[in-house]
């Protein structure tokens, strides 16, 4: 029964590849393969687990599902609103003027997503990025370079902070690092990020015309921008403070924009922005994450460990943030944690940072790529698989850039 679970997470994670020859959209293919191996799971268990075991694991991977699932409900809902109403396009037309060089948006789009996903969690500052992204009106295959920058960017801006990546958190928790150690991780991932800037700018020699438009943003609006900002602050510090998990802030930051809405403007239809939503994103999420919860059951996770009985520690850290590509990071992360391997303070540093940027090497390896596939319909998994020679060489780039860093901590 294992190896017919393996082929159905096989033939789920192969469907999203062949979405282009197959024309099956990826979130029914993904939630078939996924649910469908959760079936088996129960009807025919491996190891002939318990019905308290098969509840339990099922539980732990439907709470993690419901926790993003609730998470990108709201911050799509903000996203959609101030989209709607405008917001989004005004912030354009101020930040950005008539006319900038490609080369210099690609270089202000990279440090944008980095710098806002130090602040925010990747998933918001995924949809902002996009949302901006998109309303400049960029040519298909020009706005795939700038979207792949932007998944890039997302991943490493949070790597150097405990608030802005799950796996930097468990490392820092287990006391293998300290905070002043991961702050300085944040100068290699900014090299990194700049480094790809400067490859996938190459050949792009002309001008961006950004269309000058006066919106009229209302006092209303203005109040819901500034609640959503407030929102992503909220989060950090409540989370910093009181550990309070970040959906529940989320949650409670778009319950107070509907009664803001509600008591500012009665006839506007706030729970409409909700049905605007693409709920094909939610089950995509849906089906991938019951994917990668079905290889976390099945024990492929634990393999990992047994790289470093073979080889050094830091060319098992480099491999370990390749396969974060295709694993979920956060139970292979944990997965080493619980295995004892010993490892000095640079091999540390260097494990934070592959298990936080290896997932952007493949658009299903992370929240940011999979969010930008739901919502960018040319980017696909073979489209996004033509710069992983790129990816790969910022990838190591900022991976060396932690190795020198290592000598002066």
């Amino acid at each position: 029964m294992t190896t017919v679970l393996l082929i159905l997470v096989a033939l789920g994670f192969l469907s999203i590849v062949v979405e282009d020859i197959v024309h099956i959209d990826k979130a029914k293919t993904t939630l078939f393969f996924g649910s469908f191996a959760w079936l088996l799971f129960f009807i025919a268990p491996p190891a002939h687990l318990s019905h308290d075991a098969l509840m339990k694991s099922l539980n732990e991977n439907l709470l993690d599902i419901a926790t993003l699932w609730l998470f990108l409900m709201a911050a799509m809902t903000f996203v959609a609103y101030l989209s709607g109403k405008g917001i989004i396009d005004s912030l354009v037309n101020k930040l950005l003027p008539e006319r900038i060089s490609e080369r210099k948006l690609m270089l202000l789009t990279g440090a944008f997503a980095f710098l806002f996903s130090s602040m925010a969690d990747n998933i918001t500052a995924t949809l902002v990025c996009i949302a901006v992204l998109m309303n400049l009106n960029l040519p298909v295959k020009k706005l795939m370079r700038y979207v792949v920058l932007v998944i890039f960017s997302v991943n490493a801006g949070g790597t150097a902070l405990i608030t802005g990546d799950v796996t930097t958190l468990m490392i820092f928790l287990a006391g293998k690092v300290e905070i002043p150690d991961l702050l300085l991780l944040s100068l290699p991932a900014a090299g990194a990020v700049a480094a790809l800037a400067l490859m996938l700018s190459l050949g792009l020699n002309e001008d961006v015309h950004i269309k000058k438009q006066n919106n009229v943003i209302e006092r209303g609006d203005k109040v819901i921008a500034l609640l959503f900002f407030g929102t992503i602050v909220g989060t950090i510090a409540a989370n910093v403070a009181f550990g309070i998990p970040p959906v529940l802030c989320f949650l409670f930051g778009l319950s107070l924009m509907f009664m803001v809405v509600q008591f500012l403007n009665k006839d506007e239809p706030i729970l409409e922005y909700i049905r605007k939503i693409e709920f094909d994103t939610l089950l995509f999420f849906l089906g991938v994450l019951l994917l990668v919860g079905m290889l976390k059951e099945l024990g492929m996770l634990a393999y990992f460990p047994a790289l470093y009985d073979v080889m050094p520690p830091v060319a098992a850290n480099f491999l370990v943030g390749l396969a974060s590509a295709l694993f979920d990071n956060v139970p292979l992360t944990a997965a080493l944690l619980n295995s004892g391997i010993e490892m000095n303070l640079p091999q540390w540093l260097s494990l934070t940072y592959s298990v936080g940027v290896g997932g952007s090497l493949l658009v299903i390896g992370s929240a940011a790529g999979v969010i930008a596939m739901s919502k960018i319909e040319v980017l696909t998994f073979g489209s996004y698989l033509r710069y992983f020679g790129y990816l790969l060489v910022a990838y190591s780039v900022g991976f060396v850039g932690v190795l020198g860093l290592g000598q002066l901590v």
